[in-house]
């Protein structure tokens, strides 16, 4: 079994539940304040873990109360912290996440987030056998030199680009698995998808993100995920579930998919227990926290709950 290595976000959420999203300019009554562990990095390292992977976490995190919860929630989820830096006169990055009728709105504070450079990967001893995760919550730099770090051990790389943004073709070809939802489809592609699912026009976007042997997986919530793969599209059937809160659910599928990857499983099978996971962590609230276990993804997986029509 190779282990996964996570570098990226770690940060605390600052959750508000309330019945609507307030319009610009507009003060709505909330219903209650909720504190969680999260940050792209934190909850892909706690989906890896709690699948039996051993997952390392790649970041920062401030001299602070923040900081000092998160690092102890991580432990106790059994993420490798060895790798993770305490930044002294850095607030620990927070997330303000609004959540109305299962949808959220967030807003993130970097804090010691924006620190991880590439001298704090350096420290990752990658084999052929293991799985190199990042996203774009963490300076960019850094996520190259690990890539480079893992191109260099024979390591697969996935790449979650979220938040979207800009980032260098250089970067892109170390990737092997890019993982994204539709709006960064969108943003990458300069394409505008109404988000009701059009397989064809999703399969022509991906395939213009999927150069050379790399891997392209748009997650579609719960009209489940498609799949370009050595130039065929393979689609992963949704699952109908009641969602509490969709916060952390596309963390889940990373991780969840980086850890059966470690473990030495084909790709489409990861793909579909990464999205059986994703369903379990969106009826929970939270992030960090709704991560489910191996026992239960497998358990949902064993049971043949029949799925939805492909998207």
């Amino acid at each position: 079994m190779g282990r996964v290595f996570v570098a990226g976000s770690i940060n605390m959420d600052v959750v508000a539940t309330a019945e609507r999203h307030p319009k610009i300019g507009e003060t709505v009554a909330g219903r209650q304040v909720l504190y969680f562990p999260g940050g792209k990095g934190a909850n892909q390292a706690v989906s890896s873990a709690k699948q039996g992977v051993p997952t390392s976490l790649i970041g920062r995190v401030g001299d602070d109360a923040f900081g000092n919860e998160l690092k102890a929630f991580l432990g106790s989820q059994g993420v490798d912290l060895s790798l993770v830096k305490e930044t002294p006169g850095a607030h620990t990055g927070t997330a303000i996440i609004t959540v109305a009728k299962a949808d959220n709105t967030i807003v993130v504070v970097p804090g010691a987030n924006a620190r991880v450079d590439a001298d704090d990967v350096a420290a990752a001893s990658l084999t052929e056998d293991d799985v190199a995760v990042s996203q774009f919550e963490i300076p960019l730099p850094a996520i190259l030199a690990l890539f480079e770090r893992a191109r260099a051990a024979g390591a697969a790389t996935i790449l979650n680009p979220a938040p979207a943004m800009a980032c260098s073709a250089e970067l892109l070809d170390l990737v092997d698995i890019l993982i994204l939802n539709e709006s960064e489809l969108g943003f990458l592609t300069a394409t505008e998808f109404s988000g009701t699912g059009n397989p064809a026009r999703l399969v022509e976007a991906v395939r213009s993100l999927s150069t050379g042997d790399k891997i392209v997986c748009v997650t579609l919530g719960e009209r489940g995920a498609i799949a370009l793969i050595d130039g065929q599209p393979l689609p992963i059937a949704g699952r109908k579930v009641q969602a509490v809160d969709t916060t952390g659910a596309g963390d889940c599928f990373v991780g969840a998919f980086a850890a059966q990857l470690a473990s030495g499983n084909t790709i489409p099978y990861a793909l579909a227990y990464a999205n059986t996971a994703a369903s379990i962590c969106v009826q929970r609230m939270g992030a960090g926290p709704s991560m489910p276990t191996a026992a239960e993804v497998k358990a949902l997986l064993s049971a043949g709950r029949p799925p939805r029509a492909d998207p």
